[in-house]
C-alpha cells in the first residue's frame, strides 16, 4: 500500500467551494483501479491549509492509472484552480503501524 500526502493551501474564503468541489471529485478518484481509500482534513490552526491522504494499491495506480486517465482532466477542473501554491504530492510506504486491531 501506497500513502500520497499532498498539503494543499486553499483562501479561506473559499473554503466553502472547495468542499464541495471537492465532493463531486471524490467520486472521481475513487473509481480508480487501485484506489483504497481517501481522507480530506482541514487544519485547525491554520484555516488555509487542508491535508490530501489517499491509500492506493501501488505507486503507478496514481502516477500512471489515475493521472492518465480521463478522470483525472475532470479532477483538475474541479480542484486545481483553489491551489495557491500548487501542492507537492509525495508518496509514503509504511514501515511500522500501530493501532486498534493492527
Amino acid at each position: 500500500m501506497i500513502l500520497e500526502h499532498a498539503l494543499l493551501q486553499v483562501d479561506p474564503a473559499l473554503s466553502e467551494e472547495f468542499e464541495n468541489a471537492f465532493a463531486t471529485a471524490k467520486a472521481i478518484i475513487s473509481a480508480v483501479p487501485g484506489f483504497i481509500r481517501l481522507r480530506l482534513s482541514h487544519c485547525m490552526e491554520s484555516p488555509q491549509q487542508y491535508l490530501l491522504l489517499v491509500e492506493w494499491e501501488s505507486l503507478e495506480a496514481h502516477t500512471v492509472v489515475f493521472r492518465q486517465s480521463e478522470g483525472y482532466q475532470r479532477w483538475r477542473e474541479l480542484l486545481h484552480r483553489f491551489y495557491d501554491p500548487f501542492p507537492t504530492v509525495e508518496h509514503y510506504e509504511t514501515v511500522f503501524e500501530e493501532g486498534a486491531g493492527t
